[in-house]
């Protein structure tokens, strides 16, 4: 299976290309580099693995949440190659990969991620892993960090994962009571974005280009100045 993968919803910008159990992986920390970055590292990973776009056999991309520049980014990319090459798309949760990077890299079971969102928020998704799979709980959020909620069942260890932890770290905490650890530097990586990509496609959920779309939970991209004011004297 050969699996390319696009990561730009945060300052971090990463391609991965995965065959088989090889990787192919290009990562930058790069804020507002996205752009110039990501075509130069996506013919990095073929070249390195000898092959081209048409020998592919899906492309995937983090479709968020995370900065709307950075998901219009990996999209719109997305969507060119898989056009010009005819290839099907996976669209893969940005908080997802986190929670799987935390799994793969520490093997964590039991995952609270918060991306900082900016305007006093947090995305926030909870997650367990069962059987080497990644289950989300309830559902993907963004929200005031004073608002999460956490059902602590059996005593289970929770990890925190993402910048949210590091710009709230003690709101979260008191809300969220004590945690095993918190990973808040950790940013999304393409290699995650190919690792659950795999297992979508293996289960039919690639979509045509024209579904490839961004998620970004809020339902308006833009507040207004007011708006804005009114949550952080809410804080």
């Amino acid at each position: 299976m050969k699996i390319l993968a696009l990561e730009t919803a945060t300052d971090a910008c990463s391609v991965a290309l995965l065959i088989d159990d090889d990787l192919f992986i290009e990562f930058e920390l790069a804020p507002r580099q996205h752009t110039k970055l990501i075509l130069p590292m996506i013919g990095k990973v073929l070249a390195a693995a000898g092959i081209a776009l048409a020998d592919l056999d899906a492309i995937a991309f983090g479709r968020g949440p995370g900065a709307f520049t950075g998901l219009r980014i990996a999209a719109g990319v997305t969507q060119g190659l898989a056009l010009a090459a005819d290839l099907p798309v996976i669209p893969i949760s940005t908080l997802a990969a986190l929670a799987r990077q935390s799994y793969d890299t520490h093997k964590h079971t039991h995952i609270m991620v918060a991306l900082d969102a900016r305007i006093n928020e947090v995305y926030w998704g909870k997650y367990v892993v069962q059987d080497n799979r990644l289950i989300l709980q309830g559902e993907e959020q963004v929200l005031l960090p004073q608002a999460v909620e956490l059902q602590r069942l059996h005593n289970e260890s929770w990890v925190g994962v993402g910048s949210g932890w590091s710009v709230y770290a003690d709101v979260l905490q008191e809300k969220v009571g004590e945690m095993q650890f918190i990973y808040a530097d950790s940013a999304p990586s393409a290699v995650s974005i190919a690792r659950l990509a795999v297992d979508e496609f293996i289960a039919g959920n690639a979509v045509a280009v024209e579904e490839a779309q961004p998620v970004y939970l809020r339902d308006k991209v833009a507040e207004t100045i007011a708006e804005r004011k009114k949550k952080q004297y809410a804080r």
